[in-house]
């Protein structure tokens, strides 16, 4: 949990740099980027010494100390002096996505904005374009973005709750008479964003289980406390509720907790029509309340005459009826990836060499992956020219040549321009092994336009891959406009696969999407989008995409071995 709330301190004390007008923008780039980086850690950082930390991609010995400092007394001095120095209603407006420092700054100067209540009226009532340089549709997106604020209120992005929930399961298992425990409800069947966390356990003592689970460090709120179950807010604002239940009951209870409601129904439903009744304690005969199950969550779905439903498929959206039918899919599982193809270097905005990432790679058990440093266009990340593209290709060959039973592909994150056109000529886009296309500006464009720039760039023969097609970074900005379905129909007429971004702000294509591109048999790649090596962490984000869409091995691209990758990406170059 101190990963994350580093990384919000470093962010904020770069927001406020910004306020503040600092004359170096490479000091407010250095905290935005060690934020970035402490945020895919997979350690824990508050276990790291002073000589860890600095081996971490842009935390050096000044940021380090800071790291050390917040750690041992919870502040550090430079974030206290800067929010002395700006009054507390620009936090609140910069708060809203899409509403940068310096437009936080204008807005508070003129109508000394002190919550988002305020703003929305304002807004609703066009009065922020009385100010200079805002305009009608400025108050659009500020009203909308106010939208995206209050529904992440509500919900956060699961790539936030998870490290979470792990970590509360961890400290209860150390710490409290724990016999069996799990994460249920929508966190167990990986929805993209959650509302709270639910946690079921056994325990000798439930008692003693539910003190220690109350008193966590971290315990911002009780707000109920029982024997069975207690609920409390946590420190990052997120309800956690822990259900102690009898042995016997585990498992109908994993079952009954872990939902969804509509997939409850639908089972309530059918253990009626066979004269039972299914609740979170077993299944019983209605005749004589005989108890036939409940230990084990296989034998609620056995009795029931169904095959195991995995929890990812649990949203009654066919699941029920394809395991009566003996039609379930086999679900792509994290072993069956062979490699990534969505990878950052050092040659643009990534923290490693090539040999680094190489490295790392093998030891995800991966064969292969591909480098796709950023083009041109993209200036801030320091995007490759052809030039330099060049020059990265005879650096990949010669490791290559290097390298047994592995290997890198030659690949680019080409930006689609506004106009449709690639940031690269074909000529340099045709020596690659992948290209990946993606949109990087111009979000707010028509509909039109939008679906017009995707569909121009997967007509062109040398894109492989669309990247993060939709743009969402959950929480912070909604999916572009675009016209969905023509997009993928267009993908399946020119063989162009999508990607399920795993990134956890994107997990972009979302569920939904993936599905339908299923059944269009449109090709997918799970990527990572991996800009520090502990992103690679971050497949398993996708694999949950894939499985909540019904995706199996073959439906993904990168389960093949290299050669036959290429050949499958050479085969749709015209």
């Amino acid at each position: 949990m101190k990963n994350q709330e580093i990384a919000q301190v470093f962010n904020e004390i770069a927001d406020l740099l910004e306020i503040k007008g600092a004359d170096n923008p490479f000091r407010i780039r250095a905290y935005r980027r060690a934020a970035q980086n402490i945020e895919g850690l997979s350690k824990k950082i508050e276990t790291l010494s002073i000589e860890d930390l600095v081996k971490i991609p842009g935390i050096g010995q000044d940021l380090a100390d800071k790291i050390i400092n917040y750690i041992n007394s919870g502040h550090i001095e430079i974030l206290d002096e800067l929010k002395n120095e700006i009054p507390e209603g620009v936090f609140h407006i910069m708060s809203v996505p899409g509403i940068g420092p310096k437009t936080a700054k204008l807005l508070y100067e003129k109508f000394g904005i002190k919550d988002i209540d305020e703003l929305a009226r304002l807004a609703s009532e066009h009065k922020l374009s009385t100010l200079s340089g805002v305009k009608s549709k400025t108050e659009d997106n500020i009203l909308k973005g106010i939208q995206t604020l209050r529904k992440d209120m509500e919900r956060k992005p699961i790539g936030r709750v998870l490290p979470i929930a792990h970590e509360i399961i961890e400290f209860l298992k150390n710490n409290a008479p724990i016999s069996r425990i799990d994460i249920a409800g929508s966190l167990r069947r990986w929805k993209d964003t959650i509302k709270d966390i639910d946690i079921l356990a056994t325990s000798p003592d439930s008692n003693k289980a539910m003190d220690v689970f109350t008193g966590m460090p971290n315990v911002k709120e009780v707000l109920s406390k029982g024997a069975t179950r207690s609920s409390i807010i946590i420190q990052e604002g997120l309800q956690v509720d822990l259900r102690i239940v009898d042995r016997k009951s585990y498992g109908s209870a994993l079952a009954y907790f872990t939902g969804s409601k509509n997939h409850n129904i639908k089972l309530r439903e059918m253990a009626i029509k066979k004269g039972l009744k299914i609740n979170e304690y077993g299944i019983f005969q209605q005749e004589d309340h005989k108890r036939l199950c409940g230990d084990n969550e296989e034998d609620v779905y056995r009795i029931l005459g169904l095959s195991y439903i995995p929890p990812e498929l649990r949203e009654n959206m066919g699941e029920i009826e394809a395991s009566l039918e003996g039609s379930l899919p086999t679900l792509i599982n994290l072993n069956d990836i062979q490699g990534d193809l969505h990878m950052h270097s050092r040659w643009s905005d990534g923290s490693h060499t090539i040999e680094d990432l190489v490295q790392a790679a093998k030891g995800q058990g991966y064969s292969y992956i591909a480098i796709t440093d950023h083009s041109k266009g993209l200036g801030v990340a320091g995007g490759l020219t052809p030039e330099r593209v060049l020059e990265q290709i005879t650096e990949i060959e010669s490791l290559n040549k290097r390298l047994s039973d592995f290997t890198i592909l030659k690949g680019i994150e080409v930006d689609i321009k506004s106009d449709g056109s690639l940031d690269l000529p074909d000529d340099i886009l045709k020596m690659l092994d992948i290209v990946v296309a993606s949109i990087h500006s111009g979000f707010k464009q028509s509909r039109g336009q939008l679906t017009s720039r995707l569909i121009s760039a997967i007509k062109n023969q040398y894109v492989s891959i669309i990247a993060h097609p939709t743009g969402r970074l959950l929480g912070e900005r909604d999916e572009y406009d675009i016209d969905m379905e023509e997009v993928l129909q267009a993908a399946r007429n020119n063989g162009t696969a999508f990607e399920i971004n795993a990134y956890p702000a994107r997990l972009d294509l979302n569920d939904i999407y993936a599905r339908r591109a299923k059944e269009l048999s449109l090709p997918i790649v799970i990527s990572t989008d991996t800009h520090i090596i502990s992103n690679m962490d971050y497949m398993k984000y996708g694999i949950s995409i894939a499985r909540r869409s019904w995706l199996q091995k073959n439906d993904i691209l990168n389960t093949m071995k290299v050669w036959e990758l290429l050949k499958r990406i050479k085969h749709n170059r015209r």
